[in-house]
């Protein structure tokens, strides 16, 4: 199923916009070993990078439990949480994008980086989730497109085939206007917060015997 991202433009975005179809944005990363790294992307499938001041505030929140965890980025787009995850410290990183230009970007970007903890998979992310062949991950980062109805829909793929770890953690965003979507019995609301247009939300998954 094709994924087609909304242009919606995000509060506190700090990505340069294209001037014509063919160009390029510029992404920040805000912390860790690549701090001040600036780092291009295509003008392809209407990326809205997360913005600085949310990625900020999500890894405070995760700030104990980033260093060394194996990290799921769906709908990675430019790699901006992914790619901060790995920069503070995550041992590895696996990013999902159907559209072959970013993906082919977050590639040539993690080479730039000199970094081998990447992992890019140019897939869409509903076929990706159907069926899992790896291990769990300790984090999850899904910020889709908005009034797509995708975190209905991926929720359960992520609960029936067990992606992320006992005791792990999923992040989402979703539009602030729509109530917070259903997710799996269990699973415990961390942290919340609206900025503008957009909700983001910290959910842990219940650990073994809870």
């Amino acid at each position: 199923m094709a994924q087609r991202r909304t242009t919606r433009r995000k509060p506190g975005l700090e990505v340069r916009k294209p001037d014509a179809p063919g160009g390029s944005g510029e992404l920040r990363i805000i912390g860790g070993d690549w701090r001040s790294r600036k780092l291009r992307f295509p003008d392809a499938g209407g990326v809205r990078p997360t913005p600085a001041r949310t990625r900020e505030t999500l890894f405070n929140w995760l700030n104990y439990h980033i260093a060394g965890a194996d990290c799921l980025d769906l709908f990675a787009g430019s790699g901006a949480l992914g790619l901060e995850a790995l920069s503070r410290g995550a041992g590895a990183a696996t990013l999902v994008d159907h559209t072959q230009a970013l993906a082919k970007a977050l590639r040539d970007n993690l080479r730039l980086l000199k970094s081998n903890k990447g992992d890019v998979v140019c897939q869409g992310v509903e076929a990706y989730l159907a069926y899992r062949q790896r291990p769990p991950f300790d984090i999850i980062f899904m910020d889709p497109p908005f009034r797509q109805g995708w975190l209905e829909r991926l929720f359960p793929l992520l609960e029936s085939q067990q992606w992320v770890k006992p005791g792990g953690w999923v992040y989402v965003e979703h539009e602030s206007e729509l109530p917070a979507p259903p997710v799996p019995a269990g699973w415990h609301l961390h942290r919340q917060k609206t900025a503008g247009q957009v909700t983001y939300c910290l959910f842990r998954v219940p650990g073994d015997g809870e």
